[in-house]
């Protein structure tokens, strides 16, 4: 009996500040057949044992930093290994942006300890020797924390009222040093489409449409 050869999927990972139109893009890809689409499981970080760690991570980030990166990084692995009989997978961040934006920043602003940041970034190494976490693709939404932060406050989730305009600052820099300034290797691909208007989600759909071929993988990205 020959074995099953399972194809790799072609795998995406959106990237960008809160409220940058992650979620709008996610959705715009849902109606393509090719495409397995993955939201970020933020009901997994909402519900563990009824506890809401989203929220206690907002309003108490010292005492939960470090729960809520371990959880993160589950649920953000669950997501990024498993198989798929679609052609491409796209995911809402990615276990490398917790790693490389959201870890970092934690432990130099505090949220974490240096044997909690050790114990995160040993778990990460051991995960991407051990488990093929690889993307082919990273879409980089760049916008300016002023933007996003008119956009978060016009959602209104009820984690994020807490969240000041500081916060998506210290992210921006963050995503600014992974991406674009590359202090840390990138393997793989990145297209970056600017979305620095307080754009609609419609608006934000007309721009996709653009960069819909490069995004399916069906023309590279240089």
């Amino acid at each position: 009996m020959k074995k099953q050869i399972i194809k790799k999927p072609f795998r995406v990972a959106v990237e960008g500040n809160v409220g940058s139109g992650k979620s709008t893009l996610i959705k715009y890809f849902e109606k393509f057949k090719e495409v397995e689409t993955n939201p970020e499981p933020i009901e997994t970080w909402r519900d563990l044992n009824g506890h809401n760690l989203l929220q206690l991570t907002y309003s108490d980030p010292h005492r939960w930093n470090f729960a809520f990166q371990h959880n993160v990084q589950l649920s953000r692995l669950n997501l990024q290994s498993k198989t798929t009989n679609k052609d491409i997978q796209i995911f809402e961040r990615s276990l490398q942006n917790n790693r490389y934006c959201f870890v970092e920043m934690a432990h130099d602003k505090g949220l974490l300890s240096s044997p909690e940041y050790g114990v995160m970034c040993q778990w990460y190494e051991y995960i991407e020797t051990n488990v093929d976490i690889g993307l082919d693709l990273i879409v980089y939404l760049r916008s300016l924390p002023d933007i996003v932060y008119t956009r978060m406050q016009r959602r209104n989730r009820p984690e994020e009222r807490t969240v000041k305009l500081n916060y998506l600052v210290d992210l921006h820099e963050y995503y600014e040093k992974w991406l674009m300034e590359k202090y840390y290797n990138i393997p793989c691909s990145l297209l970056v489409i600017d979305v620095n208007k307080d754009l609609s989600d419609n608006e934000l759909v007309d721009i996709y449409k653009t960069y819909e071929d490069r995004i399916l993988g069906k023309i590279p990205v240089l």
